[in-house]
């Protein structure tokens, strides 16, 4: 095989695995699968145990889309999945057919509606709090009639670009032996994350996130992240970009030299940005966030002072086992 096929072979996978998603483009259908995944994710809120940091609550990549794994119900456990390539929101429950329904242009109160038809049907009990978090101008989802359009070819990029995003980060996650979140989806910001934590308590956070009790908030950062990870856009940065922020923010911390050059410190959102399309089209996509992630973490714990001979490690290897 000659370089210009590596080359043309290199381009083609890139182009599959980091397709454009531009934010613009496929706002609407964006906001609306943003507040479905609200309504599935409050779903799995109310019925399952608080785990810290409310890491009972998300979301997980897989094969064809997002799902909540198993949830406790009363009558036994549902899992529900959103399969972006066949456009239908699924529950099972053990012993009983599946259950769907199609992923269309709809209002957000007809996909509550349906959603919680779904849910019943395989023998749960499809009660939760029926208001958005973390959005401003929350409208009841019973009551928002809005009609919403759903983009398919659209949702199937964002769908490669957070495989593609997840694989990076579950990389990056695997070079920390301290405590570190699992890669998932926070439904209420509409992000994918991973954190990486000091090991020392933080600061009261001050509270103030849109429609999100500040109990909530503070127990998420009772102590000291680097976090980072993707979202396909809205709010203060009205781009897919991936971020990385430390709360608390360390001195000095916006004003540090981070990899690749196109990273920048958004003052207003207060976390470093590295823009997707940076990423997208880069020779070497996934090392250049590989970069963007370490180079961010690395001026999170050194400003702020961790103790990170004790918490940090090569990057894991397949059938590599940690050194003791």
């Amino acid at each position: 095989m000659t370089n210009a096929t590596n080359a043309t072979n290199a381009a083609n996978q890139s182009a599959s695995d980091w397709p454009a998603l531009p934010y613009a483009d496929w706002r609407e259908t964006c906001t609306a699968l943003h507040l479905y995944t609200q309504i599935v994710g409050k779903y799995r809120l109310a019925h399952t145990p608080w785990l810290n940091h409310s890491w009972h609550a998300t979301l997980y990549v897989d094969a064809r889309g997002l799902t909540t794994s198993l949830i406790p119900d009363d009558m036994g456990p549902i899992e529900v999945q959103f399969d972006l390539y066949a456009h239908r929101v699924l529950a099972e429950a053990p012993g009983q057919p599946s259950a769907s329904f199609v992923l269309e242009p709809m209002s957000v109160a007809e996909f509550h509606k349906r959603f919680i038809a779904l849910i019943e049907s395989v023998g749960g009990h499809a009660a939760f709090h029926g208001r958005p978090n973390e959005v401003p101008d929350a409208v009841d989802f019973q009551d928002d009639h809005k009609p919403r359009p759903y983009d398919a070819d659209a949702v199937e990029r964002f769908h490669r670009v957070v495989l593609s995003s997840h694989r990076v980060l579950q990389r990056f996650r695997s070079g920390f032996i301290g405590k570190a979140s699992p890669v998932h989806l926070f439904w209420g910001s509409f992000d994918l994350a991973v954190t990486r934590f000091s090991g020392r308590t933080a600061p009261a956070h001050p509270g103030g996130v849109p429609a999100l009790p500040d109990d909530v908030t503070r127990e998420a950062y009772s102590h000291e992240v680097s976090s980072a990870g993707f979202w396909p856009g809205g709010g203060p940065v009205d781009e897919p970009a991936f971020y990385s922020y430390a709360y608390p923010t360390p001195d000095g911390f916006a004003e540090v030299a981070v990899e690749p050059a196109q990273a920048r410190y958004s003052k207003e959102a207060g976390e470093f940005i590295l823009p997707y399309e940076a990423v997208r089209n880069a020779s070497d996509p996934e090392q250049t966030l590989m970069s963007f992630l370490t180079s961010t973490y690395d001026a999170a714990a050194r400003l702020g002072d961790w103790d990170r001979s004790a918490i940090e490690c090569a990057i894991g290897e397949p059938l590599v086992p940690r050194p003791i």
